[in-house]
């Protein structure tokens, strides 16, 4: 009959009938043989004994492998043989099974959160891709052209790229070719350009600047993932710098 036992209890049986494994039976990890394996610990497992003296292990959520170690390689006589050295003893062939007791199945912790060992994490390996798979778009938008007498200077990676002018119909360009594959850093330079007395102070009347992924078709372009909004109205008075970094794929 099967009886549950809690990790102190699972330890202390393995304590006290390991010799008799050793003498009468051997160890069994979920069907799997263990002989060997020291320093183990199981949660959450069930022990049994079978009527020849071998120990059942059922753990759930553990699993274990057995692996042969190959010998090592023979070493030549004339090698080895040294004045005085004594004679090595040649290897008896393969090893007996190791077996392994492996970690829960996805490193998951057990229900009481105690015992289990903690997932960790691979070092993240720093990749750049060879070259941009996207396409990306700058798109200008004004509620009404000219009103906050601003213009936008627009630079990718330290060179300029062009003005976007405030007197203007909207601006949609394709910018892909002048992006680097990853890491990009885009400036947007906003400078008042009115003179005498200013046309507007609305909040109301905006210039926006969209950077971003999309595609073309129809005549249209659609940005279907913007990266990048920068804005200036006419309610504001001074020059607008803001800096942004861009990353492609």
């Amino acid at each position: 009959m099967n009886r549950p036992f809690s990790s102190a209890a699972l330890t202390a049986a393995l304590v006290v009938l390991s010799p008799l494994g050793a003498l009468a039976g051997s160890v069994y990890l979920n069907g799997v043989l263990i002989d060997g394996v020291t320093n183990t610990k199981f949660e959450k497992a069930t022990v049994r004994i079978d009527e020849a003296g071998n120990i059942h292990i059922d753990a759930p959520g553990y699993r274990a492998s057995t692996t042969t170690v190959a010998p090592p390689p023979t070493v030549p006589a004339q090698a080895a043989m040294a004045p005085g050295a004594a004679t090595p003893a040649a290897p008896s062939g393969a090893t007996p099974a190791v077996a392994q007791a492996a970690t829960p199945q996805a490193m998951a912790m057990p229900a009481s959160g105690q015992g289990a060992p903690a997932a960790v994490a691979a070092p993240a390996v720093a990749t750049t891709p060879g070259r941009v798979t996207q396409r990306y778009w700058l798109v200008t938008e004004q509620t009404v052209p000219g009103m906050t007498e601003y213009d936008i200077d627009v630079y990718v990676n330290s060179r300029w790229l062009r003005k976007l002018r405030g007197n203007e119909d909207q601006v949609v360009v394709d910018v892909t070719k002048h992006l680097q594959p990853g890491a990009n850093q885009v400036m947007l330079m906003a400078k008042k350009v009115g003179t005498g007395s200013r046309r507007s102070d609305s909040p109301k009347h905006v210039f926006r600047v969209i950077i971003g992924e999309g595609n073309e078709g129809g005549g249209n372009v659609m940005i279907d993932n913007p990266l990048i909004r920068f804005q200036t109205t006419a309610a504001e008075s001074k020059d607008v710098t803001q800096e942004f970094t861009l990353t492609t794929r």
